[in-house]
């Protein structure tokens, strides 16, 4: 496999490797979206908070979206330094007490997830920071529950009557609310539901919609053709015609998803059962979510009509540490290099370093195809992360819930 893919396998293997070239035609695509129909763009922080792309992206946003306190605070150093007004906004499940001080400091835009959280918090939000509400539309799109922010039972925003019904019956709700987020889909290459998601939304919250200044689309949407960029720009026109609201998307993994690989090498290859085996330097802890969705990742190198299966399975004392079975052209052999690909987002932000195995190395592969050394961790790295920290309190005291 050496002679297949060369140009492409970093020195340092595990590595996930970004291409610059795929990012900015990704970004290139929302911004088209942003020049036809008005609308603002976020980048969705917690996809990838890599330095280096954060301020790729930087030039080309209208800001972030955050859902923590240190995933705001470090996009404010960039937010902040921008020679431009870049916005910055947070929704998450649960906001901490001992976190809203400095939350209210460094962002803009605030949708509590729950009207208990707002009641208890809005009072102490300053007037800077535009508060909204996050709704659940109670729709659901996707078969799987464990995707689904509309499933029973949700945890992800106040369901839609209630919300409805709390603007009606209190009017210290109707007076300071700014905003409405939302988020309903997962890598959705079809802007139908969240056409129908904007109807539901009307319907059910009428002209008090007109009595809002904006409005968050959430992400979870695809965009990888101009059909794709004249679809979504259609629903969003659409909408700002009928209500005159500033209109958000918050694209992560639309971002940086597919731009993003994970090169690997075996380092061991045997015989079980009549099956071949290949060992290679990383594992699921690398690649969280083949474990918890239970999918195989693509891989560059398989071949379906290949005469050759091997199962590639990772380092760890995991059993279930596999990536499943896939195809090549000829037997898998100790140092050959495989490569998972679109696993740009959500990956090194679930790693860990399980087994005491380090991190992934960070290359990122220029338009012309070479390969740069952005980061590599080492043991360092894992010490600090379990070392005493003489300050620390050891009375297991942290900060106000």
């Amino acid at each position: 496999m050496h002679d297949q893919i060369p140009h492409f396998i970093p020195e340092y293997t595990p590595a996930f490797v970004y291409d610059e070239s795929r990012i900015a035609r990704q970004l290139a695509l929302l911004a088209e979206v942003r020049r036809r129909s008005g609308a603002r763009l976020l980048y969705s922080v917690k996809a990838l908070p890599w330095e280096a792309l954060l301020e790729a992206v930087l030039p080309e946003v209208d800001g972030f979206s955050a859902s923590s306190l240190f995933e705001a605070r470090w996009a404010a150093e960039f937010a902040h330094s921008a020679p431009r007004r870049v916005g910055l906004h947070i929704t998450t499940p649960g906001f901490r007490a001992g976190d809203m001080d400095g939350i209210a400091s460094v962002c803009d835009y605030l949708s509590f997830n729950s009207l208990e959280q707002w009641r208890r918090f809005l009072p102490g939000l300053p007037a800077r920071v535009s508060p909204g509400i996050r709704v659940n539309p109670g729709l659901s799109f996707l078969d799987d529950p464990r995707y689904d922010p509309c499933r029973p039972y949700s945890k992800l925003g106040v369901p839609l009557a209630e919300f409805a019904a709390a603007l009606a019956g209190e009017p210290g709700i109707a007076a300071r609310i700014e905003g409405l987020h939302f988020h309903t889909l997962f890598e959705s290459a079809s802007f139908a539901p969240l056409r129908e998601t904007l109807a539901h939304l009307e319907q059910g919250l009428g002209p008090r919609l007109d009595g809002l200044r904006w409005i968050n689309l959430g992400g979870g949407y695809l965009l990888e053709t101009e059909r794709d960029v004249r679809d979504l720009a259609g629903v969003v026109l659409d909408f700002k015609r009928r209500h005159d609201l500033d209109v958000f998307f918050e694209p992560g993994k639309a971002v940086v998803g597919r731009a993003g690989s994970l090169a690997t090498r075996v380092i061991d290859r045997f015989e079980r059962g009549g099956k071949a085996v290949a060992v290679l330097d990383t594992g699921v802890h690398h690649l969280p979510e083949v474990f918890e969705y239970q999918k195989a990742p693509v891989l560059r190198e398989h071949r379906p009509d290949g005469g050759h299966a091997c199962l590639l399975v990772g380092c760890t004392c995991l059993a279930g540490d596999v990536f499943g079975e896939y195809r090549f052209d000829r037997p898998v052999q100790v140092g050959d290099a495989v490569v998972f690909e679109n696993v740009g987002a959500y990956a090194l932000v679930k790693a860990s370093r399980f087994n005491g195995y380090d991190l992934p190395a960070l290359y990122l592969r220029g338009a012309d195809g070479s390969l740069r050394l952005a980061k590599r961790y080492g043991y360092g790295d894992y010490r600090r992360l379990w070392a005493a920290d003489e300050a620390a309190p050891l009375d297991g005291s942290g900060p106000d819930i």
